[in-house]
């Protein structure tokens, strides 16, 4: 059985600012758990651009790379996987909420044989990790930045 993790949590900041910093992947490392280099796309971030990735999840390295299917400026951007492991599909999504944004983030795929068997402990540590990388996301954009490795504090609207 496929994948899709689903998360999203309000960000005090309007919905430009938060897809600016989101959809720039020179920022990945900053809030992104995991990620542990990004290549910058040689042209301008639209639907086609490449970027490379590497990251470590579970204790595996990842080297994958993300092509962009759909952007609409300032409030959605979603890539699939050109190469990677397994088959994914990333998507971050900004809109406005009140005197913020609405952030959700996705992330779609299939599972090679091993994971498949470990599904359920997979997909629970993709939803901690989207969890994670919203807490850093909301502590960049708002002046809070904490550490990748604080535990999150008690409460919070993640879901």
């Amino acid at each position: 059985m496929p994948f899709d993790v689903r998360v999203e949590a309000h960000v005090a900041r309007p919905p430009e600012a938060v897809a600016a910093y989101m959809f720039d992947p020179t920022h990945d490392p900053e809030w992104i758990t995991g990620i542990e280099q990004v290549d910058p796309p040689a042209a301008p971030l639209g639907v086609g651009t490449e970027t490379h990735r590497i990251a470590k999840f579970m204790g595996r390295r990842i080297d994958y790379i993300l092509k962009v299917v759909e952007h609409k400026p300032d409030r959605l951007l979603v890539m699939e996987s050109v190469r990677a492991p397994f088959p994914m599909g990333v998507a971050y999504g900004v809109e406005p909420d009140g005197s913020g944004s609405r952030v959700r983030l996705r992330v779609t795929g299939g599972y090679g044989l091993l994971m498949r068997l470990a599904q359920p402990i997979f997909s629970r540590q993709i939803k901690r990790s989207l969890q994670a990388d919203l807490r850093h996301l909301r502590g960049r954009l708002e002046g809070t930045a904490m550490n990748k490795g604080t535990p999150e504090p008690a409460g919070g609207d993640q879901e």
